[in-house]
């Protein structure tokens, strides 16, 4: 049998506010679903400084497939990062989407992807 893939939860605790805990049951709800083992969430605020570098070395460090966040508006921008995108997968709980890695390691077009 093989290993169940990885995934790191992503949320600006700014944008949450209130609703962290919903946002962090809808993501491992979604994980399990999608067949992930959720390793743990990172947390970033509005005052962290380098998000985008930091998340990604968080995913590199703990060689995840995926990251899960609760939506495109926890990233600046609300778009996915090209940085991101070209380590891990990213998956969006709303909308349900995924920014997915090219395996050539080109990064194609996407719909929002902030260069």
């Amino acid at each position: 049998m093989s290993e169940q893939p990885t995934a790191l939860g992503y949320r600006r605790s700014d944008i949450s506010g209130d609703h962290w805990r919903w946002e962090e049951q809808r993501m491992r709800s979604l994980a399990k679903r999608l067949g992930y083992t959720l390793l743990k969430t990172v947390v970033f605020s509005d005052k962290t400084d380098r998000p985008v570098e930091r998340l990604g070395n968080v995913a590199r460090n703990l060689k995840v497939d995926a990251v899960i966040v609760p939506g495109p508006q926890h990233f600046e921008g609300h778009g996915m990062p090209a940085d991101i995108v070209q380590i891990v997968d990213v998956i969006t709980v709303d909308p349900e989407s995924t920014y997915a890695r090219n395996a050539a390691g080109v990064l194609p077009e996407l719909n929002g992807a902030l260069r």
